[in-house]
């Protein structure tokens, strides 16, 4: 079950701005990751659901994030069914991301009150997500699409849409001040957020002080 509220959880990843992607088989590893960013002021975390077996490790972290993190909101991405949304729902997920729109997973997802935030790549696309109950709509890949200008048009005619960015987000002050310009709600942030030369030699404090300034830098713009 999640620990938030539906609206608690887009609150707290409104609030923060900047959500890390990650995903890695090894479960204290993801756990040093989690905790680094939570350090840095991370509020929201998408551990993506992309290798065998990745729900255990989920499974593993979310208890730790409850127990190490406790303002955390810890969703799952890469949800590409109903059955696997059930499956990390029942885990405790917080809310939910896809790279595209899974519709059987959107009335379960509502049914539980999980934020679910489904890739889109045209108005046509984030209209339809929003109308079938998806607050806060993922723009993937969002670099592809067209950057922060499409966004930025895209808000034009729909200014109460909440957008959340993933693809060609970098952590640095050009790049996060373009996309919060341009209106986003949040962007995700994948492997430049923790290069893997840092994990690597567990420079944990480099990994916190990234995440400081990428959220300093989002939201000063």
């Amino acid at each position: 079950m999640s620990k938030f509220k539906k609206i608690d959880t887009i609150g707290i990843i409104k609030g923060t701005g900047i959500v890390p992607v990650f995903y890695n088989a090894d479960v204290e590893l993801t756990r040093k990751v989690v905790k680094a960013c939570y350090d840095g002021g991370i509020r929201a975390f998408e551990f993506t659901n992309r290798g065998d077996g990745a729900h255990r490790v989920f499974k593993e972290v979310i208890a730790f994030v409850r127990e190490q993190c406790p303002d955390m909101a810890f969703g799952a991405g890469t949800i590409l069914d109903a059955p696997t949304a059930a499956l990390y729902i029942q885990l405790g997920a917080d809310f939910l991301v896809s790279p595209c729109i899974v519709e059987d997973v959107i009335p379960l997802a509502n049914r539980r009150g999980v934020p679910y935030s489904p890739g889109c790549g045209t108005v046509t696309e984030i209209v339809h997500a929003m109308e079938k109950g998806c607050d806060l709509v993922k723009v993937f890949p969002a670099g592809t699409v067209g950057g922060p200008a499409f966004v930025k048009n895209i808000l034009a005619p729909l200014p109460w849409a909440m957008i959340m960015c993933t693809g060609a987000v970098e952590p640095t002050e050009e790049n996060l001040t373009a996309w919060s310009k341009s209106g986003v709600t949040a962007v995700g942030m994948g492997s430049k957020l923790f290069p893997k030369e840092v994990l690597k030699e567990g420079k944990w404090d480099a990994v916190s002080e990234l995440c400081r300034k990428s959220i300093a830098w989002f939201k000063n713009a």
